[in-house]
C-alpha cells in the first residue's frame, strides 16, 4: 500500500509521534495495531500517545472513561 493517494495528506494530520514505515498509511497502520490488540496511536490525547502504550486501556484512562 505504499502506493497510497492520500499518504501527504495523512501525515500532515498524523499526531504520532513514533517514528515508523506506516506513518501516513493510515489502513496499514490500523490493520497493524488491530493485529497486535492494539489501539494507533492517533486515538490519543498527545499526552496520551507520548506514553506509547497502546493499549485498549490505556486508550479508555487517556480519555476519561474509566
Amino acid at each position: 500500500m505504499a502506493d497510497c493517494p492520500n499518504k501527504e495528506k495523512n501525515l500532515k494530520d498524523c499526531t504520532c509521534t513514533y517514528s515508523c514505515g506506516k506513518r501516513g498509511l493510515c489502513c496499514e497502520c490500523v490493520a497493524h495495531h488491530r493485529a497486535s490488540g492494539q489501539i494507533p496511536g492517533c486515538f490519543f490525547t498527545k499526552n496520551g500517545e507520548a506514553t506509547y502504550d497502546r493499549s485498549i486501556a490505556a486508550l479508555a484512562r487517556d480519555h476519561g472513561i474509566c
